[in-house]
């Protein structure tokens, strides 16, 4: 239990502080177009080693596709429907609840990995990578619109990041009481979310702010998280 706590604060402090740097600071754009395309590296990393490969060699492709495919339509469809009610208006929120969208099945695929080998190294180091500059961006948003309070938005943040420690934590007491393949496709499920994450938000975000060298920040997150987790 301890030690689902401390992974699942190891993904919450990241997204904690990258929300306070963007609620009270404006970051040059090349330094987030870089931590996001690092992010997005270790990302990769984690969809392969800790969240598919898992999946497709206990259930196989059949199984491990249709779970990833589901969590890549879920994300996308998801994200669509908070773009169209919330508008651009509401950006640093649509970020927010994106986070939380995505946040939930890859925590949860860490909690339960945790008993495993390797203990989900990989998973935690790219989904704290990750987080910060989307937590950077959704803040910044946040602090962009009119009449905005800061102490409400860092309630938003907070509460966001208690609710992710608390899945890591009820999925690895869980863990025993789930079985092998729904972990499985639990993880599946989690890496196509994450895909998901990475075509429409971290990658073309972090080219558009920091254009064609932002491709060797990306393979240096995916060779730390691949060197973490061997």
């Amino acid at each position: 239990m301890a030690t689902a706590l401390y992974y699942g604060l190891g993904t919450a402090l990241p997204m904690l502080v990258g929300a306070v740097i963007g609620l009270r600071y404006d970051l040059p754009r090349p330094l987030l177009a870089g931590l996001m395309a690092f992010g997005a590296g270790a990302m990769v990393a984690a969809v392969s080693t800790e969240l598919f490969q898992p999946a497709f060699e206990s259930e196989g492709v059949v199984v491990a596709g249709i779970a990833l495919m589901l969590g890549a339509l879920v994300y996308v469809v998801a994200d669509h429907l908070i773009e169209n009610r919330l508008g651009s208006a509401a950006l640093g929120f649509a970020l927010m609840l994106g986070a939380l969208l995505d946040g939930i099945p890859e925590n949860t695929a860490l909690g339960v990995s945790l008993g495993g080998e390797g203990g989900g190294l990989v998973l935690l180091v790219a989904i704290a990578v990750g987080n910060v500059p989307e937590a950077v961006a959704g803040a910044a948003s946040m602090r962009a619109r009119p009449n905005f309070d800061r102490s409400r938005a860092g309630l938003l943040w907070t509460t966001t990041a208690i609710v992710l420690v608390l899945v890591v934590v009820a999925a690895n007491a869980a863990a025993d009481s789930i079985s092998a393949q729904s972990i499985a496709v639990i993880q599946a499920f989690a890496g196509g979310a994450t895909i998901a994450v990475l075509a429409d938000s971290l990658m073309p975000e972090a080219y558009r702010e920091g254009g064609w060298w932002v491709g060797l920040s990306t393979a240096a997150g995916f060779l730390v998280a691949f060197a973490l987790g061997g």
